[in-house]
């Protein structure tokens, strides 16, 4: 009697438990394209990702209602843990007792500071105890968009912050703004794999984004094979991706780094889709595609001809640009993309042509040295993000005294609304008390934390006589000129300072300027921009910036100089800069500086 009573006291919770899932798992609407294998990965995936994600927003919610508790938690904790590494015994780590000490005991740094004890760490299979106790899992390469590249040591624990402080709590926010990615659909991820190098120790070396091949379950999320996602180079693995994602008629996102990533591959889909409609009627891959033979085959077994799918596309594709995702995909409901600073105007062209009708995330506030925030808000605009108290300590240095090299600094629940500060990060790869170059606004407050937008990096400025012209002021000028030039659609541009271009054969100016290069719709035909429109951005940048008109009065700084450049231009410059530097398809940020004589020149080439 007494064992019939325990069996029924296991049954029921169990079978109470499989009907939910079972329950559950129906509801989601599996999409046809799946196999039950696959639906039942990604089931498992996303739930476990729910339930992480409703648990970590929990704790991020506590967070934020005493973030000075939150911060100096972390904080102390972080110096107890490195105490006995090579570092914490320099900089005394184990005397450190609350955040002013550990500011008066430590300096601000930058990269230069760190760049013996990473040396070092690269050199060595032995390279734990040195930054941090625990030993890397791989280098970051940093993007080297305000400058050159740098290798940063990553730990574990800041990958898997970033999953649990970050992907999953967006996860919840996601699905509870957007409850239809609730649905068991597939996403096309525009993703390109690095080709890494090693460490002395063996350990990678490259950017620190995730392979979708490091995860069974997260491949069933996704339209693109796991051969897919091992070519390495990026036209093909692009081709790839586009073609198994056009295959697919019910995929629900479109997910990538950057707006950029997804603005070049629908481009990219533009040229390319009456190649890719007949690979999927013929069920194979373009025999012209530059992949090998092992690949191809592996490819092929997983097509097969679908002459209705192609019929259903080529009806899609006469309607033009204009709401394209939403005929080739009518069940798509979300871009994943970062959409902010150098991102705003390639998800601003995204939004009104390709991606019209489907709203935009960009989710995180993120880079190779950690997580920073969240976005909670999914639906609001423009985005904005929490920054995340429990895993990165923060300080702020207000903007106005960023030219000093040990300014004071204030702590996270000391900054003021509506004031901009660049921010200073101790994260848990080592880099402590280190100015990375961002500057933010404080937008507003959850509970105690604040929220920010990004404004610009550091590097990323004009600033030719001391003017300082941000990226984000020069943006407002230009589009505010742009828009009163009529048949003009301005695809990409950037700025360069005088003293980095030569111009031999000319009279040369006295006084420095800018050099802006701007990239129009191709579709835009033989239009040229006036002499009037080229001294629009000019004077429109005078009445946004009292400095830069003060000085243009004065014959301080020259009027600047405005070219427009060859379409595909920008993403030559793309393509150059990959070759050129150790960043990555996946890292590229577009410059809206540059910083280089090589760059600048590559501009100056392609001058129409």
């Amino acid at each position: 009697m007494r064992m019939k009573i325990v069996f029924k006291g296991i049954l029921i919770p169990v079978f109470s438990a499989t009907s939910y899932v079972c329950y559950d798992f129906y509801r989601r609407n599996v999409t046809p394209n799946h196999t039950i294998r696959t639906s039942i990965d990604h089931y498992i995936a996303i739930s476990s990702l729910s339930w992480v994600g409703w648990y970590m927003r929990r704790k991020l919610e506590k967070a934020t209602k005493n973030v000075k508790q939150a911060q100096d938690e972390l904080l102390l904790q972080r110096l107890k843990d490195n105490a006995e590494t090579s570092y914490g015994k320099e900089y005394q780590f184990g005397e450190i007792k609350d955040r002013e000490e550990y500011v008066r005991r430590h300096p601000l740094t930058r990269i230069s500071h760190y760049e013996p004890y990473i040396q070092k760490m690269l050199e060595t299979k032995e390279c734990e105890n040195i930054l941090t106790h625990k030993k890397p899992i791989q280098f970051a390469v940093t993007s080297g968009t305000s400058g050159k590249s740098s290798v940063l040591p990553m730990t574990g624990e800041q990958r898997l912050a970033f999953f649990t402080h970050g992907i999953a709590v967006v996860y919840n926010s996601l699905l509870q703004s957007l409850p239809e990615n609730k649905c068991i659909q597939k996403s096309l991820k525009l993703f390109y794999t690095p080709r890494w190098r090693e460490s002395a120790g063996g350990l990678p070396i490259g950017p620190n984004s995730s392979s979708p091949t490091n995860s069974k379950a997260l491949l069933s999320i996704y339209s693109t094979p796991k051969p897919g996602f091992e070519v390495l180079t990026e036209p093909e693995a692009l081709y790839i991706h586009l073609l198994f994602g056009l295959k697919d008629k019910y995929l629900g996102m479109v997910e990538a780094n950057f707006a950029s990533i997804v603005l070049i591959a629908f481009q990219a889909l533009e040229m390319q889709y009456k190649s890719l409609i007949e690979d999927i009627e013929l069920g194979r891959i373009n025999p012209d595609l530059k992949i090998s033979d092992e690949t191809r085959n592996e490819l092929n077994k997983l097509l097969s001809p679908d002459k209705n799918r192609a019929n259903e596309l080529r009806d899609a594709f006469k309607g033009g640009a204009a709401g394209l995702v939403k005929r080739v995909w009518p069940t798509c409901h979300l871009i994943l993309a970062a959409d902010t600073g150098v991102f705003t105007l390639p998800a601003s062209i995204l939004m009104e042509t390709y991606c019209k009708g489907i709203p935009m995330y960009s989710p995180l506030y993120a880079a190779s040295e950690g997580l920073l925030g969240v976005n909670i808000w999914p639906e609001d605009k423009p985005s904005r993000y929490m920054l995340v108290p429990g895993y990165m300590f923060f300080e702020f240095i207000p903007v106005q005294h960023c030219d000093e090299d040990q300014p004071q600094t204030l702590f996270l629940d000391q900054v003021e609304l509506g004031k901009e500060y660049e921010l200073v990060i101790t994260n848990a790869g080592g880099l402590y008390r280190y100015r990375f170059g961002d500057v933010v606004k404080i937008a507003g407050f959850h509970h105690q934390c604040p929220i920010i937008e990004f404004m610009y990096r550091q590097g990323q400025f004009l600033n030719v006589r001391g003017e300082k012209i941000s990226e984000k002021t020069f943006y407002n000028a230009l589009m505010k000129a742009v828009s009163n030039w009529e048949g003009l659609k301005l695809t990409d541009y950037c700025c360069s300072e005088s003293l980095l271009i030569s111009e031999e054969g000319e009279k040369k100016e006295y006084a420095p300027f800018y050099h802006v290069f701007l990239e129009f719709d191709s579709t835009d035909g033989d239009a040229m921009l006036t002499k009037e429109q080229k001294n629009q951005i000019d004077e429109t940048l005078c009445d946004l910036s009292y400095v830069y008109g003060s000085f243009r009065k004065k014959g301080s700084i020259q009027k600047m100089k405005v070219y427009m450049v060859k379409p595909g231009t920008f993403q030559g410059l793309r393509k150059f800069a990959i070759e050129t530097t150790q960043a990555s398809a996946n890292q590229y940020k577009i410059p809206r500086v540059v910083k280089t004589k090589e760059a600048a020149a590559f501009m100056m080439n392609n001058v129409i």
